[in-house]
């Protein structure tokens, strides 16, 4: 299975779809943020709330984060979320960066679960994972399949030389 997400020109199609419709949940739902107006206090504020309880939703840890890093720096996450979101689309879409992008929406997902928020979150993780697991082959039909070739050779040439040491 491993061999045929990384390498078959059929999972590369398959990807492709999935990839689209990440990507298009992620674009539409970042643009909605940016034209929109986004605050995130009372989202923030909420997900601490579901800390108490018998069975909390939010881990004691986690709310812990939000209420002393999130919350005070609320005006950070106003910008990121929403141009995180479009951004992670718009890669996912053209299929450039996949991996990156891809790796930034789960980030994204994960901290939404964490805050106590399912709605389409474990699905688009678990659609994610397929696209990390394939790397390179999930952004071949894309720009990926220009970007990344020159990115190692980019890379490639600001590598020095091994040397060994004369004694």
């Amino acid at each position: 299975m491993l061999r045929f997400l990384r390498e078959s020109t059929v999972a590369s199609f398959v990807l492709l779809v999935i990839r689209l419709y990440l990507g298009y949940a992620w674009l539409v739902a970042g643009w909605e943020k940016i034209v929109g107006g986004f605050d995130a206090t009372g989202f923030l504020h909420g997900a601490v709330e579901k800390a108490v309880g018998e069975h909390p939703a939010v881990q004691g840890w986690w709310a812990a984060f939000l209420e002393g890093f999130a919350i005070p720096n609320v005006e950070l996450f106003n910008f990121l979320v929403p141009w995180g979101e479009f951004l992670v689309g718009l890669g996912l879409i053209l299929g450039c960066l996949t991996t990156a992008a891809t790796f930034f929406g789960m980030v994204m997902n994960f901290a939404f679960l964490f805050s106590g928020t399912t709605s389409t979150n474990p699905q688009m993780v678990l659609l994610s994972i397929f696209l990390i697991v394939a790397g390179a082959n999930a952004g071949k039909i894309g720009l990926d399949y220009y970007v990344l070739p020159y990115l190692r050779k980019l890379i490639k040439g600001f590598r020095t030389p091994n040397r060994t040491l004369r004694t």
